[in-house]
């Protein structure tokens, strides 16, 4: 494991392959190996980064890094860091709005942007992530850590078809995680809405959705084909919210023929 230092505090990543660099940044309560299997699927042709948000995994966990508009800004910050001049950048759920934030902030540093389940508008969360960005409910979570464990173990069979790869990883990344870093980052995903600036998004772009997804609702794949007229958005019908776990050959496959082309 690999970390740079940034201004706001130190940013650990993954890298593995070699050839055109593709930036992969996970989700809310994850931390990079979530993309392991795809890094593998990937290296073969391509030098795969895959990033711990603040806040997450063993990145800085410094109080006010924690927000979807810092993670944005993350992005070119880290490709300095490694002499990067653009990078397809890929992200699953809130690392997906992410990587389109970039993609429209920072046009000349993304050539190719792909999002995996994630919202493009903060409204379309489930309601539990939505109460958890209310700051005494996430503290209150957060605090009951063996609850909210239970509680997910009891979900996961809902989440996704392989309960048992996903809940040792969230079980892990949760006790990684701040209070500050767990309310702060989904309350900044809920106020998110990146509709109006969808327009301006002129790079290739790849939505991946699944319509089993109970976390962020499904329709967002319609949001992002609504605003990305040239956008290739596909839906996989066996799959929530991570479709790596839930279809890993087609989404593999998907993300294989996306960088390549």
């Amino acid at each position: 494991m690999a970390s740079i230092l940034t201004a706001r505090g130190p940013v650990h990543y993954q890298v593995m392959g070699r050839g055109a660099p593709v930036l992969l940044i996970h989700g809310w309560l994850g931390s990079w190996d979530l993309w392991l299997p795809s890094m593998r699927a990937l290296a073969q042709s391509h030098r795969c980064y895959a990033v711990d948000l603040y806040g997450f995994g063993e990145s800085g966990k410094r109080q006010d890094t924690a927000q979807v508009d810092t993670y944005i800004d993350m992005v070119p910050v880290f490709l300095d860091a490694l002499g990067i001049e653009r990078a397809a950048v890929i992200g699953h759920s809130m690392g997906g709005t992410t990587a389109l934030g970039a993609a429209i902030r920072y046009p000349d540093r993304v050539n190719r942007v792909g999002v995996v389940g994630s919202p493009i508008v903060g409204s379309s969360l489930a309601w539990l992530l939505k109460l958890a960005g209310v700051p005494w409910i996430g503290r209150l979570t957060r605090r009951y850590v063996g609850l909210l464990a239970f509680g997910l173990r009891v979900y996961a069979p809902i989440v996704t078809r392989a309960p048992n790869v996903w809940y040792p990883m969230v079980s892990r990344d949760i006790k990684r995680t701040t209070i500050e870093s767990f309310f702060a980052s989904i309350r900044s995903l809920r106020h998110t809405d990146l509709r109006p600036a969808l327009g301006q998004v002129r790079v290739p772009a790849l939505g991946i959705y699944g319509l089993k997804d109970v976390i962020v609702h499904p329709r967002q794949h319609a949001v992002m084909s609504a605003g990305i007229s040239h956008a290739r958005v596909e839906t996989l019908p066996g799959s929530g919210h991570f479709p790596m776990l839930d279809e890993p050959v087609a989404f593999d496959n998907l993300i294989r023929g996306f960088v390549a082309a």
